[in-house]
């Protein structure tokens, strides 16, 4: 009986030894196939930045793209590298990052990688130089420039497959533009100087491409704790400026933005900051589409409703 038993186990260890010797192979037989095809494997530093460097790298062969951080996990800016994460950043030859302060492990990463080549996609591009806000990705000009430096990032990286990488940037942009024709067309209806207040400073470059202008900016996320002093500041600000529209995000902004509401009556437009999803290459268009259509909706709420009376001012009904 124990004799059957210990082949048994000889036998299960040896399957799972020959198995595992098979995968291996196989592994390195495709790594070693992408690298001779002239491939690369690029890692991006978190969502927005991956999903414009699917859309550029589309099928291309021998490209092996992969994310640093889970879909789901939002901003980077307290972000802690983990061991796995620092072993993918062992075996990259490139990686795209957002810039702007938003990836503040770069100094770790350096240290331990000096000649990793690390890219920029919000490089040459104007950001906002108020503060250290790099959510450019939410105005959608500012995302298609980050698309084209992505292009010409991997294109440097790899000249052997330019002309698929700058074809699909093209392709890319261009429905990003069909957003951006969209934008215009609600903002060419707004009158000038309308005042909003933001829940989340991604918002600042949604009001700007809009032609709103941002009064009071309460940034909110998982760990802010708003006092009393501070609400009652937002509350001064909203009536002297007469605002009547705040753009929040509902994931953190929810219990603040009703509270407001029940206070002021005005219009809350939760929109999605873009920093969440899955990974299908149009999830940043359909995200972005919500964003639209929501806006849309609240300005023409605010135009039925008649107040305040900014709002009465607006060039024609959306």
């Amino acid at each position: 009986m124990k004799r059957n038993k210990y082949r048994f186990v000889c036998c299960m260890l040896l399957a799972i030894a020959l198995a595992s010797g098979i995968f291996t192979k196989a592994y390195l037989y495709f790594e070693k196939a992408g690298k001779e095809e002239g491939g690369i494997r690029v890692v991006t530093s978190f969502y927005p930045v991956y999903i414009a460097a699917e859309n550029v790298a589309g099928n291309c062969q021998g490209v092996i793209l992969e994310n640093l951080s889970e879909p789901q996990t939002g901003c980077m800016h307290d972000y802690q590298l983990t061991p796995q994460d620092m072993i993918l950043l062992s075996k990259a030859d490139l990686f795209l990052i957002n810039g702007g302060g938003i990836e503040g492990f770069l100094a770790e990463v350096g240290e331990a990688y000096p000649e990793l080549e690390v890219r920029t996609a919000a490089e040459g591009i104007s950001l906002m130089e108020d503060n250290e806000n790099a959510h450019g990705w939410m105005d959608t000009r500012i995302y298609a420039e980050m698309v084209e430096n992505i292009a010409d990032f991997l294109s440097e990286a790899d000249p052997a497959h330019r002309d698929i990488y700058q074809e699909n940037a093209s392709r890319y942009c261009a429905e990003i533009e069909e957003l951006t024709s969209q934008i215009e067309a609600v903002k060419s209806q707004l009158a000038e100087s309308n005042d909003v207040v933001i829940f989340h400073e991604a918002y600042e470059y949604t009001a700007e491409q809009y032609g709103l202008h941002t009064v009071y900016c309460l940034d909110l996320d998982e760990e802010r704790q708003v006092s009393a002093g501070e609400v009652a500041d937002l509350l001064k600000e909203m009536e002297e400026n007469q605002v009547s529209l705040v753009l929040a995000e509902e994931l953190y902004g929810k219990d603040m933005g009703e509270t407001v509401k029940q206070e002021t009556g005005c219009q809350i437009c939760y929109l999605d900051t873009l920093v969440r999803g899955d990974y299908d290459p149009d999830s940043y268009l359909e995200a972005m589409q919500k964003n639209i259509d929501f806006m849309r909706q609240a300005l023409e709420e605010e135009i039925s409703s008649g107040i305040p009376e900014r709002f009465q001012r607006l060039k024609s009904s959306l």
